[in-house]
């Protein structure tokens, strides 16, 4: 079983920097690829970022603007997110899968993020 918290969202201005945590654990929990998506009212759940390794990933929708790491020593992902928009309003998970093409098999509780002046 692994266990994601996740903190940081909040009410913010468009221009504006936030920067998200996950903080992973259980038995398992280092073994595990962690990954961010978002969903926002009415959409469907989208990727956002992720790390393997040295590599990050990130959304075409997020790139140059949010910037994706990782703790392995804490076991925690990072997300900063700068020049936020509106259209990033959108509830922020974390999620833990054994493989990048994998079914996430753990997911956060999730945490809000708005976007707005």
């Amino acid at each position: 079983q692994v266990l994601l918290v996740e903190s940081g969202g909040g009410l913010v201005q468009p221009g504006g920097s936030l920067r998200l945590s996950c903080a992973a654990s259980g038995r398992t929990s280092s073994s595990y690829l962690l990954d961010w998506f978002r969903q926002a009212p009415g959409k469907e759940r989208e990727f956002v970022a992720g790390v393997r390794w040295s590599s990050t990933y990130y959304a075409d929708s997020v790139k140059g603007r949010f910037t994706v790491s990782r703790d392995n020593a804490k076991n925690t992902l990072y997300l900063q997110m700068d020049n936020l928009k509106p259209e990033d309003t959108a509830v922020y998970y974390c999620a833990a899968r054994r493989t990048t093409a994998a079914t996430p098999d753990y997911w956060g509780q999730g945490t809000q993020v708005t976007v707005s002046s």
